[in-house]
């Protein structure tokens, strides 16, 4: 047992990584619960609309959409510890401003959207940065780990957070909340600083006099000739678009299907999030590249479950489909940011990292605005259980497109224990889903 836990947190002892993913931590901690106060404050501001919060959510990711692929260009040029400073630099200042809007009563509806938009300038610049970085921290062999554990730090951050909120939103409402979130934005800044520049692992980066050449086109050429780095990309952007939005649908839920408060809209956010650390935990044990079909069997899980909280009649059910849900929205997160990630060469992963943040997040600003007009013409559960049915389909056909450009073929094989599929290419076998024992 303590050999396992030493090998699933083994990137944690690397000084500059373990120093990285405590000051995500915090700030991510801080980000959930201004989530969760955003989302009740818009709903407070704008009569309980869905489409207001679904505008809110546009806004955020809509610089996103913009503005990443330039800063992967970034991250190739320069030093992605000084962007990283900076970008979280900028994050901090918005966040004091927002807090101060809110605790002296301020606050009017557009101010969020203006808020939101300007936190997105700042999110587009720091996560390709961020992705890329992960990288440069402990180097190509400790790559699959760290990013597991990213996915851990995340999720960790995410049960927390809306837990927390839920319970101070309840008790002290949202000013103190985002002030908090303000405070938390510190932490990143000071792990920054305390970095060792020379303990980075940069050899693999493009040399410095080729840096000012690096072009946007050039990652999208390079992506472009890669079917192996397309296929991920092409299925997260439509389950990115259709499903991956339960920031937004999961408020709705609660409070316009459900008549609940914000600590019960807290819970459905931290039931995602427990399902969701352990499918990040599921992954810190990879050393290689994960395969096509363990990223597409992922995908088609994610989806199945995402259709079922749709339709769960009753908030118990929701609450423990959303488990389930979890775990397969980040084990196929993950594993396509992992595929992805080290299918890349090094002097071209910062921009082809911006384009995975594009599809994962960029598409936001187009999928947000029309589930919540869906959640606010037909319910909240109708817009989740759609979105599901899209995603479902979407990886059933990625499914087939790959099973016929590969030759392979998919059955069912049911054994004693545990039962799984296989697909089989001629003598060999390669799981689809690999079963846990």
């Amino acid at each position: 047992m303590q050999a396992k836990l030493s090998t699933m947190f083994q990137s944690l002892q690397v000084r500059n990584y373990r120093l990285f993913a405590s000051g995500q931590l915090i700030k991510l901690i801080g980000v959930w619960m201004m989530f969760i106060a955003q989302d009740w404050l818009v709903l407070e501001l704008s009569d309980d609309s869905a489409t207001a919060l679904g505008v809110v959510t546009a806004l955020q990711f809509t610089p996103v959409l913009l503005l990443t692929l330039l800063s992967g260009r970034l991250a190739d040029r320069y030093d992605k510890r000084l962007l990283l400073f900076v970008a979280n630099a900028f994050w901090t200042v918005l966040s004091f401003g927002m807090s101060l809007l809110v605790l002296t009563g301020l606050v009017q509806l557009w101010h969020v959207f203006v808020f939101a938009a300007l936190l997105g300038v700042a999110n587009a610049v720091e996560t390709p940065v961020r992705q890329a970085f992960v990288s440069e921290l402990v180097g190509t062999s400790l790559l699959p780990n760290a990013l597991s554990l990213n996915a851990a730090v995340f999720n960790s951050a995410r049960i927390v957070g809306p837990a927390v909120a839920g319970l101070a939103i309840a008790a002290v409402d949202v000013g103190p909340v985002f002030l908090f979130t303000a405070l938390s934005s510190l932490g990143p800044l000071a792990t920054v600083v305390r970095m060792r520049p020379a303990e980075l692992h940069r050899k693999d980066l493009l040399p410095v006099a080729e840096r000012d050449s690096a072009r946007v086109v050039d990652g999208l050429r390079y992506v472009a000739r890669r079917p192996d780095l397309l296929l991920p990309m092409a299925v997260m952007s439509v389950i990115g678009m259709s499903l991956f939005n339960f920031q937004l649908t999961l408020a709705a839920l609660a409070k316009t299907v459900f008549k609940t408060g914000a600590a019960s809209f807290g819970l459905f956010s931290t039931a995602l999030a427990v399902g969701a650390l352990v499918g990040a935990l599921a992954g810190t044990g990879r050393r290689s590249r994960p395969s096509v079909w363990l990223v597409l069997g992922a995908a088609v899980g994610c989806a199945v479950f995402g259709t079922l909280v749709g339709l769960a009649p009753a908030y118990w059910m929701v609450v423990a489909l959303l488990l389930p849900a979890g775990f397969f929205m980040v084990f196929f997160a993950q594993s396509a940011n992992q595929r992805v990630q080290l299918g890349t060469d090094a002097a071209f992963r910062g921009r082809v990292m911006a384009l995975w943040v594009l599809v994962f997040l960029g598409t936001n600003p187009v999928g947000a605005p029309i589930i919540g007009w869906v959640a606010e013409r037909f319910g909240a559960g109708a817009s989740i259980w759609i979105g599901g049915l899209i995603s479902l389909a979407t990886a059933l056909l990625a499914l087939a497109w790959q099973l016929r450009r590969s030759g392979a073929r998919l059955r069912l094989r049911v054994l004693p224990s545990p039962r799984f599929y296989v697909v089989e290419r001629g003598a060999g076998r390669c799981p689809l889903l690999t079963p846990s024992n």
